[in-house]
């Protein structure tokens, strides 16, 4: 019959079907699969008591039958007669519904933010998601299917990264690009090749796409501002440069700070490039713009840019500038090198750059010639470049994340600020000195801050050093209230009070007392020879020593330079 022949054909990609007549009788049917009981001659609401009454092609809807979730869809169908069947899927367990997983998985790609476009063995588009008919303004309806060579049109097949990933079986990590949309509005893209390998064999090769454009025009935004800012001038006649600070902004009242501030005035006259490292939090920035406005290069343009925050590929064209064709969409764009002029560039973070464009920044800096990307003229670069670092850089050079010639060309001079924890004398000063900002800013009357606070603040290891203790009082200024009268440990944050509660606080300042009193005393009547007594005991250890000096390795470095400490030849 038939309507057997319906359901065995059905049945094969289906957990279960039924056909039904248009009086709604059951005239065969296999539901095995789905545990179903269905009477056939009878109405299908005798064994579907929720079925609807009505059903009109491609309808919808589920059921729960013993525990399990069915999804039946109905559909109409013409042979010797008119037919209903009804497809049952089991949506109960899509641990063991492959095709629910699937539908899953679809739904998933359709809902990403990020670009998805599959590519079969013979270089056929076989998936190709929302986001990335949004990213490139093409008609997915007309892409699917398409060879990549047509889609794109490519001169030569093998130029597409799908066919050039399926034939080496070798992904390609965060490539750059700018599509011109139909419009004519570049959209600039990151994208990242894989193969899809079953059997060691290549099956299928897919991409993923991340819009970078708002980056990029926030990129170029702040490239131009820079670009006004050094052609406007002030009131009085004095030029812009990009900064805000100078020596006079540093505050402190530490030896250690007012040393280094006259160290860095020193190196600011002799005009050369400047290694800074500095934990989070110290300063960086602020001494960077400091020593351009101490230096002869006070007039120029000061550009700063954050290596942290800027994927590699964009950051080199940010850094390197672009020519009109490099890539599709490139434009003739100058690079922040170009921008500073007779200036200074300041590179935050140095240490998050990858290798791949370290090496490069090092060929700029030794020739002193920057070429833009996608072009073979050089443009001599004049400026000065101030590097910031929060990692050791010896650290950094031992686990392969800092390029040592690279070390050497940034760090012709070297600054290192010591931690907040170990100024104990700025803890002091910033404390009243944030205190009488904020309690203006809010107009609160605070009259004093506790002992116990005090004790509690100066044992803390500002993990996040100046800005962490200024966001801290701040944060303590909101919280008091007009009728207390002091600011007490209890005004501190939960996630502070967590870290030190006043017992801790007692407690770890006795273990400071105890651990500092030693370098402390001495350190105030003769630190150079106490310096030189534990590095003779540690045999010279670096580590060792600033161990038992209970001060970090870099504070230690930056003694043994500022002392001429040198290790006697044996």
């Amino acid at each position: 019959m038939i309507e057997a022949a319906i359901c065995s054909l059905i049945r094969s990609f289906t957990d279960g079907v039924i056909v039904l007549n248009l009086n709604h009788e059951v005239l065969c049917h296999d539901t095995s699969r789905v545990g179903v009981n269905i009477i056939e001659g009878t109405h299908i609401s005798k064994s579907l008591p929720y079925a609807h009454e009505e059903f009109a092609d491609n309808q919808a809807f589920s059921i729960m039958i013993n525990q399990r979730k069915l999804a039946i869809t109905a559909k109409t169908f013409s042979a010797d007669k008119h037919y209903i069947i009804l497809c049952i899927e089991d949506i109960s367990n899509l641990k063991n519904n492959p095709k629910m997983r699937l539908y899953c998985l679809e739904k998933i790609i359709e809902s990403l933010d990020e670009g998805v476009m599959m590519s079969n063995q013979e270089g056929e588009i076989i998936l190709y998601n929302l986001a990335q008919e949004k990213m490139e303004g093409l008609n997915r309806q007309e892409i699917i299917g398409k060879h990549l060579w047509s889609a794109y049109n490519y001169d030569n097949p093998q130029n597409s990264e799908h066919r050039h990933t399926f034939k080496t079986g070798k992904p390609i990590f965060s490539r750059y690009r700018a599509h011109s949309t139909i419009n004519g509005i570049p959209k600039y893209v990151n994208y990242s090749t894989f193969p899809i390998k079953k059997d060691n064999e290549t099956i299928a090769v897919f991409s993923l796409s991340t819009n970078e454009s708002k980056l990029k025009d926030m990129l170029h935004e702040t490239i131009e501002q820079k670009r006004k800012i050094t052609e406007v001038e002030k009131i009085d006649f004095k030029p812009k440069n990009g900064t805000e600070f100078t020596f006079e902004n540093i505050k402190g009242n530490s030896l250690v700070l007012k040393n280094l501030i006259k160290e860095a005035q020193n190196i600011a006259v002799h005009n050369t490039d400047v290694l800074i490292v500095g934990e989070t939090g110290t300063g960086k920035e602020l001494f960077a713009q400091s020593i351009h406005n101490h230096s002869p290069r006070a007039k120029s343009p000061f550009v700063a840019i954050n290596c942290a925050a800027i994927p590699e590929n964009l950051l080199e064209s940010t850094l390197f500038g672009t020519v009109k064709g490099a890539f599709t969409g490139a434009t003739n764009q100058v690079g922040l090198f170009e921008y500073a002029k007779n200036g200074t560039l300041f590179l935050d973070e140095i240490n998050s750059m990858p290798i791949t464009l370290q090496s490069k920044l090092m060929r700029v800096l030794q020739e002193r010639f920057v070429r833009r990307v996608g072009s073979n003229d050089v443009t001599p670069v004049n400026c000065i470049v101030i590097s910031a670092s929060n990692e050791d850089p010896e650290k950094l050079i031992s686990e392969g994340k800092m390029r040592l010639d690279l070390y050497y060309r940034i760090a012709r001079t070297s600054l290192y600020i010591p931690p907040l924890r170990e100024r104990t004398e700025d803890i002091h000063f910033f404390i009243n000195y944030f205190l009488n900002i904020y309690k203006k800013k809010f107009n609160k009357s605070v009259p004093n801050i506790s002992k116990s606070l005090i004790t509690t603040l100066l044992h803390y290891h500002w993990p996040g050093n100046t800005r962490e203790l200024e966001h801290l009082i701040e944060n303590m200024i909101i919280r008091v209230s007009e009728i207390d009268k002091a600011l007490e440990i209890d005004h501190l944050p939960s996630n502070i009070k967590r870290k030190i509660s006043p017992d801790e606080s007692q407690k770890s300042s006795k273990i400071k007392r105890m651990e500092k009193k030693p370098f402390n005393s001495i350190f105030s009547n003769s630190q150079e020879h106490y310096i030189r007594i534990t590095l003779e005991q540690t045999d010279w250890n670096i580590s060792k020593a600033a161990a038992k000096l209970g001060i970090t390795r870099q504070s230690l470095q930056y003694h043994i330079k500022k002392y001429r400490i040198n290790k006697p030849i044996s």
